[in-house]
C-alpha cells in the first residue's frame, strides 16, 4: 500500500496545461477529495455489476478481444462519443469501414465505445444514450453484424491532448488497431475566457508522437455536415460552403427539448424519438430550470 500526499494544483496543472477555476471534472472531483491518496496493487474478486440494465454492454478488454475473434475480425475499429449518434457519426463510420475494405482487410469491426463515467450535467446521460444507440442499430444505420457496442467506463476529464492519449490506449487493450480521431478530442471550451481551452489539431498531433501508440493506426475525423441539396448527412465540401448546415450539438439539444424535428436525414426516427423523450421527461424545479429526468 502506498500513500501520498493530494497535490492537486499540481495535478490539475499537469493533466490540464490550465488551473483556471470552472474545469467541470476538477470541480467535481479533484476539489472534493481529500489531501491524501492511496495506492497499490489491486485484485479483482470479480467483474464489477452496476445492476442499472446496462450491465450487458460492460464488455471488459478480454471479453472484447474475444468477441472480435468470434466475429472473425481483422481489423478493429473504434469510435468514442458521449453524445447520441446522428447520421454525421454513422457517415463517418460507415466511411471508415469501406475504406478499411479498400485496403484489403476483409472484416472489419466497429466498436462503437460510449463513454460510461462521468461527463457534464448537459450531455444527454448514459442510460439515454444507450437507448439511443441501440434504436440506431435497430434502425439499420449502423450494421449489428459488424459493430460491437460497448460502454467505456472512464469519467470524462474534458482534458484534451492528456486525456486522448488516455483513450486511445484503453483501446489498445481493448483489441483496436484503429482509432477515429476528430477535431480537439476530448476538449472543451475555456471555463473563462471565450475561446476553445486547446487547439483543435493538438490532440491529433500528440497521438502521432506519443510513445506506446506505435501499434495503433489513427484515422483522421472527416468533417460531416447535413447537405441541404441532398437532404442527408455528407462530408463537408468547402467548394460549396453555402449548401451545408451544421448543427451543433448545442441546436440539437435545443431542438429536441424543444420537441422539433432535425432536418430530415439528420438522424434516424427511432433515435431522434428516444432524444425528445428524454428531454421530455426533465422535471422543472421550483424556479422553473430543468434539473432531473424522471426514470425511464
Amino acid at each position: 500500500i502506498e500513500i501520498y500526499k493530494h497535490l492537486k494544483e499540481e495535478r490539475i496543472a499537469r493533466t490540464w496545461g490550465t488551473t483556471a477555476p470552472g474545469l467541470p471534472y476538477v470541480e467535481e472531483t479533484i476539489t472534493k477529495a481529500g489531501n491524501w491518496l492511496i495506492g497499490g496493487d489491486l485484485e479483482v474478486i470479480e467483474p464489477i455489476k452496476y445492476h442499472d440494465g446496462l450491465d450487458r454492454f460492460r464488455l471488459s478488454p478480454v471479453e472484447l478481444r474475444q468477441e472480435f475473434e468470434k466475429r472473425n475480425a481483422d481489423a478493429v475499429f473504434a469510435f468514442q462519443l458521449r453524445n447520441p449518434v446522428h447520421n454525421g457519426h454513422a457517415l463517418l463510420m460507415t466511411d471508415t469501414r469501406r475504406r478499411l475494405l479498400e485496403m484489403g482487410y476483409k472484416n472489419p469491426i466497429l466498436l462503437l465505445h460510449p463513454l460510461g463515467g462521468y461527463t457534464k450535467a448537459d450531455d444527454v446521460p448514459l442510460s439515454w444514450r444507450m437507448k439511443q444507440h441501440e434504436k440506431v442499430l435497430e434502425d439499420g444505420v449502423l450494421d449489428p453484424e459488424t459493430t460491437v457496442v460497448s460502454i467505456f467506463p472512464s469519467p470524462m476529464h474534458y482534458a484534451g491532448p492528456t486525456e486522448v492519449q488516455w483513450h486511445a490506449k484503453a483501446r489498445i487493450n481493448a483489441g483496436a488497431n484503429f482509432y477515429i480521431v476528430g477535431r480537439d478530442p476530448a476538449g472543451m471550451g475555456h471555463p473563462i475566457e471565450k475561446r476553445d481551452l486547446y487547439d483543435a489539431d493538438h490532440g491529433k498531433k500528440v497521438l502521432s508522437m506519443a510513445p506506446g501508440l506505435e501499434r495503433l493506426n489513427i484515422l483522421p475525423f472527416r468533417v460531416a455536415a447535413y447537405d441541404k441539396t441532398q437532404s442527408k448527412m455528407a462530408f463537408f465540401d468547402p467548394s460549396r460552403a453555402q449548401d451545408f448546415l451544421f448543427i451543433s450539438g448545442t441546436k440539437m439539444r435545443a431542438l429536441a427539448k424543444n420537441k422539433e424535428n432535425p432536418p430530415d436525414g439528420f438522424m434516424c426516427p427511432g433515435g431522434w424519438k428516444v432524444l425528445v423523450k428524454y428531454y421530455d421527461s426533465l422535471t422543472p424545479s421550483d424556479n422553473g430550470r430543468i434539473h432531473e429526468a424522471v426514470p425511464a
